[in-house]
């Protein structure tokens, strides 16, 4: 250890130490709450009576229940955390933390958004409880699904699909977004957390060796590179599939926009491919310009084919043969 951290280490944590592990910096994460806001309101066609509010407590839950994950998270990964280039110099690392500290935040963040959910809806309040119950499921031994390959990645991803059925119950409390949406969202979210660990594998098995890549992280002995390429692209195949299923289902118009979801991904993809990628951030993807125009194009395919109606993909809909002369 160097003379810095042992400088920084010596230090008392102070309150902003324990703030940082809330990682209110990842908040664009958010970002998947809004879909299902949006989806409610196209598909169930009514507004809430008390929307601001019912936004305000959606933002409260969603905010809240990640940060508490996050600080369960940081806490018991810091003697994993150390073995990682740049994850070791994570608060939880650096810096002697009280425990009960810990996890007094981490039930005072939890019991704040299961109090903002309940105050919302019954279903905000379900979701909600899976939704911290997905932290200690990841986190917390012998559960621990966060070493075990690929289901690290699956139960992981089931994060989005909690973000979008939170968004879905801001607009409508008495119903669920249907289950092809919910499915292609969480290979969406698999995809991305594959690529993470994608990037992340290249990149410090490159400089550091797998060695030291499966000390950070346990998991990662059951990975090689062709497995988590496979997998990147099983889960955008999946994902894919499933939102086709759900466009054809409930507004044909949607296929039209697949295209840019493709190029979405594939885009994702290379950036993944990239020396000391983004994808290993999540929360600095928005820097990318090519990942946040494509992300763009992709919004306003899906605005414009929420009003425009073309007839002739009714076709689709229905079996038909090519004739032949």
């Amino acid at each position: 250890m160097n003379d810095t951290n042992k400088t920084i280490a010596a230090s008392p944590a102070g309150f902003a130490d324990y703030i940082r592990l809330a990682r209110l910096d990842h908040v664009t994460k958010h970002v998947f709450v809004i879909p299902g806001i949006v989806l409610a309101l196209v598909l169930r066609g009514a507004v809430n009576d008390n929307l601001a509010m019912q936004v305000m407590l959606g933002a409260v839950v969603a905010l809240t229940i990640a940060s508490a994950n996050y600080v369960i998270n940081e806490w018991l990964d810091r003697d994993f955390d150390r073995h990682h280039p740049t994850k070791s110099a994570r608060v939880s690392v650096q810096v002697p933390l009280n425990p009960s500290m810990v996890y007094a935040l981490y039930f005072a963040l939890l019991a704040v958004g299961l109090i903002a959910a309940y105050s919302a809806s019954w279903a905000m309040f379900g979701v909600a409880l899976l939704f911290g119950s997905q932290g200690i499921v990841y986190n917390v031994p012998p559960l621990r699904s966060k070493d075990r390959a690929f289901i690290d990645v699956l139960s992981e991803a089931v994060n989005n699909p909690f973000r979008l059925m939170i968004g879905w119950a801001i607009i409508d409390a008495t119903t669920l977004p249907p289950g092809s949406v919910i499915v292609a969202y969480w290979f969406g979210g698999a995809f991305l957390m594959t690529a993470k660990r994608l990037s992340e594998y290249r990149e410090i098995v490159a400089s550091h060796g797998l060695d030291l890549l499966t000390m950070y992280r346990k998991s990662f002995r059951g990975y090689t590179e062709t497995s988590l390429v496979q997998a990147c692209f099983a889960y955008a195949l999946l994902s894919t599939a499933l939102f086709s299923i759900f466009l054809i289902k409930y507004r044909v118009e949607y296929l039209l926009v697949l295209p840019f979801l493709v190029q979405l991904f594939c885009v994702y993809l290379g950036l993944t491919l990239r020396p000391e990628s983004v994808a290993q951030a999540p929360e600095k993807l928005f820097k990318d310009k090519r990942l946040v125009t494509s992300a763009f194009l992709f919004v306003v395919a899906l605005t414009i084919f929420t009003f425009v109606t073309v007839p002739r993909l009714e076709l689709l809909t229905e079996a038909n043969y090519i004739q032949l002369p």
